[in-house]
């Protein structure tokens, strides 16, 4: 049974009571970031109950060091971890005496929270009646402003109701956290400063071993009834790591009492001195004012609403899960720095370090191709070319030589830094998804220009490890990869699975193709380049000896290829077919009976069918999909996009509705039981691919827009817009037509159901 508390609506998150069993996961569903930090939904008041403390900084990271019962050779010395940053938001509250805590409060009524993503602001209300008697009502709001990505702002108001109350509210800034998953339970910041001046306080902190230098700060200031007060700090409380202030407020019966408080990081990433960077940006978010920063959030909101929204009508829950997906991919990732990336968990937990992964590159680029100017995306190409050294590097601590080069798994900084052996070694098909970035986004944006730039030099280092990498075998007479793991990771070590020898054979080629093509239109870049890397004819012939001779696993039988050597020879029971009270086998298997076991974790061959949908037939699609799907559980966040894409391609839209459903309310409904961990970002790109490429059917093909347009019966309606080379697409289907506008200053001609539309621009086409 999935969690259902979530109330329905189409713009906002709503959470209606107290639930202490709930606090955790809600954490997580009502985070809020914008781009350059985020943090976890935690109260700002103290709380003793069942809490999830986060608090995190974009590019700040610590290198925990690896903790394994076996060390093999080659294996990451240490495992990132992005770091639960100082706690800013804290504010202790005593009312005549007793501490605000609703864990401890006698009764806790009418609360609320709303997670508004039309304006990117968190509020939270409430009303409690203390031990000592006192009844309260309290409404809190919080935003990290997306205009000043180093501020983020709390109005929190206190009103009593059934008498008098002195008020204390303590706002500190800490620096004592920890992180949850540390391996070895140590802190991560050094305390470096502390320091304080009439309403502002700073701590400044340094990581330990990487040497990232925040001041963390805060300026607070008082109001009754909304009338700023003339309030300083009563007491100043420090110590190494710690600073906080009391302000005693005496509000009578019905009387708002309020403290508004300003607070944020600079970080050494971006400025020389974090404190004289502080004091600066306190100063101009004081010069707007806090009804002036709320306006400007509204309105930054509102400018990224107006390109990134899906729209659907008449399927309430169906809007709310794209919008929560489109909110915190925009809140975790807005392309303004090269040096940052998405992380699967973005800023709401911990868990897979907050590195980077092959998810952006396969899942993430295209929603950021077609939502934000194509810079967003070049941008997250730049990310890995920047890292091309370490990619080598990498490759050759495992044995492999010439400039081959196995970007990794896991990475802050371009090192592999993930502790499992059977990822870190043996998914080596992430750097298949890395070239195909290129690929995808030299089709979709036409801009050519970074291949000869940028791009070759990291297609000529995958190619050479997919060379190295492959084994000729005797007994075949075919060139085989041995000791993998594919996107199924419930399958580890295993010879020819077909997606990465797909992938190999694939990007050896195109590499060969994009070096004919510089030779030919860039020749000065190519000049340079095989200079640079010292590449000649004959070893891209060997590259092409392996490329033409790749074995792949068939099935005569079944006439489809195999996920691996040896698939056949599992015990095929089929998903439907097992006792629901062994899902999920994650949580219910030893791992020992799920490597035996048939079943999928997520898309594996059919994610070849997905990126290469072009080179196999529908009837081929169809029939590896009906063979595949009934093994697959998926137990990823990554699945349900790519089925639902494809059940749609077949014209079967209940499957892929359902699918659709999953992927975007797996969050909010906690589908896989671990949301209190944090959110899946990364998977929500794959959303929005379910809506755009599968029930909208859009690709790119030979330079122009092609559509097959598909609408589940459970909708009347739904749009989407596409920054098509520059000019904007929008795209909305009804049960019974297609209809088209363009933003722009020249027609476009547009594919549907393979028939040639012109568009031309502030004009509808009907179809």
């Amino acid at each position: 049974m999935n969690q259902d508390y979530i109330k329905p609506d189409n713009w906002s998150i709503i959470e209606e009571g107290f639930d202490l069993e709930q606090v955790k996961s809600s954490e997580s569903l009502f985070s809020i970031g914008n781009g350059a930090m985020g943090q976890r939904a935690n109260f700002e008041e103290y709380y003793s109950g069942k809490t999830f403390q986060g608090s995190y900084i974009a590019g700040i990271y610590y290198p925990d060091k690896t903790k394994v019962g076996w060390w093999k050779n080659g294996y990451p010395e240490y495992f990132a971890k992005v770091l639960n940053a100082p706690n800013w938001i804290g504010i202790n509250i005593e009312i005549n005496g007793e501490n605000l805590d609703l864990a401890a409060c006698a009764i806790v009524k009418n609360f609320r929270r709303e997670l508004n993503m039309k304006e990117g602001i968190y509020n939270r209300s409430f009303e409690a009646t203390l031990q000592n008697g006192t009844q309260i009502a309290v409404n809190v709001r919080r935003f990290l402003s997306l205009d000043m990505d180093e501020v983020g702002v709390i109005n929190y108001e206190i009103t009593p109701l059934n008498n008098d109350a002195k008020i204390i509210f303590k706002p500190y800034l800490d620096a004592g956290v920890h992180n949850e998953d540390a391996n070895w339970e140590e802190k991560f910041w050094e305390p470096l400063e502390v320091k304080n001046s009439g309403n502002e306080g700073f701590v400044t902190a340094r990581t330990f071993k990487t040497h990232f230098i925040a001041t963390t700060f805060m300026q607070n200031s008082i109001l009754v009834n909304g009338q700023k007060q003339n309030a300083f700090p009563s007491n100043i409380e420090t110590s190494n790591e710690k600073v906080q202030f009391t302000y005693e407020v005496t509000a009578a019966k019905g009387q708002t009492a309020s403290i508004q408080k300003l607070g944020g990081y600079t970080v050494s990433m971006n400025h020389e001195n974090t404190q004289v960077a502080a004091q600066n940006v306190i100063a101009k978010a004081l010069s707007f004012g806090y009804d002036q920063l709320v306006n400007n959030q509204i309105a930054a909101w509102a400018k990224i609403w107006e390109m990134s929204d899906i729209t659907i009508d008449g399927d309430v829950k169906a809007q709310q899960g794209i919008r929560f997906n489109i909110f915190h991919l925009n809140q975790t990732y807005l392309g303004k720095d090269s040096r940052l990336n998405i992380g699967p968990k973005g800023f709401t937990g911990e868990k897979y370090g907050g590195s980077t992964y092959w998810d952006t590159e396969a899942y993430c680029i295209p929603f950021y191709m077609a939502t934000k100017d194509q810079q967003v995306a070049r941008n997250l190409l730049a990310y890995r070319y920047n890292q091309l050294d370490k990619a080598i590097e990498n490759a050759g601590k495992l044995g492999f030589a010439n400039g081959a080069a196995l970007y990794p798994m896991v990475t802050m900084n371009g090192e592999e830094c993930h502790n499992e052996w059977e990822i870190t070694f043996e998914e080596i098909h992430r750097n298949g998804a890395i070239a195909f970035a290129i690929f995808n986004y030299y089709r979709f944006t036409g801009d050519y220009s970074y291949i000869p730039e940028k791009g070759l030099e990291v297609l000529i280092g995958i190619a050479r490890f997919w060379h190295q990498r492959a084994t000729f075998s005797t007994f075949r007479n075919q060139y085989v990869i041995l000791g993998v793991t594919g996107p199924n990771e419930y399958e580890n070590n295993v010879n020819n699975n077909f997606y990465t020898n797909y992938l190999a054979k694939w990007c050896i080629d195109y590499t060969i193709e994009q070096i004919n093509k510089v030779q030919k239109e860039y020749n000065a870049d190519h000049t340079r380049i095989m200079s640079k890397v010292k590449l000649d004819t004959t070893e891209i012939e060997h590259w092409k000896k392996v490329a033409d001779n790749m074995y792949f696993p068939f099935s005569e039988e079944h006439d489809v290829y195999l996920q691996q050597d040896g698939f056949l020879d599992k015990e095929l029971v089929k998903v439907h077919d097992l006792d629901k009270s062994q899902r999920p086998i994650n949580q219910k298997w030893s791992w020992d009976r799920i490597l035996r076991s048939p079943y999928i974790k997520q898309a594996d061959t059919l994610q070849g069918f997905y990126f290469f949908e072009d080179h196999f037939t529908k009837e081929q699609l169809e029939k590896h999909f009906d063979f595949y799907e009934p093994f697959t559980v998926h137990e990823s966040s990554l699945s349900p996009c790519v089925h639902s894409i494809q059940a749609a391609t077949l014209g079967r839209m209940e499957q892929a509705y359902t699918f659709y459903l999953r992927t975007s309310r797996l969050d909010l409904d906690d589908y896989n039981k671990e949301v209190e961990e944090g959110l899946h970002i990364t998977s929500m790109a794959g959303t929005w691919m379910s809506i755009v490429e599968g029930f909208g059917g859009m690709r790119v093909k030979n330079d122009a827009l092609h559509f097959e347009p598909r609408i589940p019966k459970e909708w009347d309606g739904y749009s989407f817009k596409i920054n098509f080379r520059n000019q904007i697409l929008k795209v909305s289907v009804h049960q019974n037509e297609t209809n088209f506008t363009l933003e722009g200053d020249t027609t476009i001609s547009v594919f549907v159901n393979g028939k040639e539309v012109s568009v031309e621009p502030n004009s509808l086409v009907t179809v």
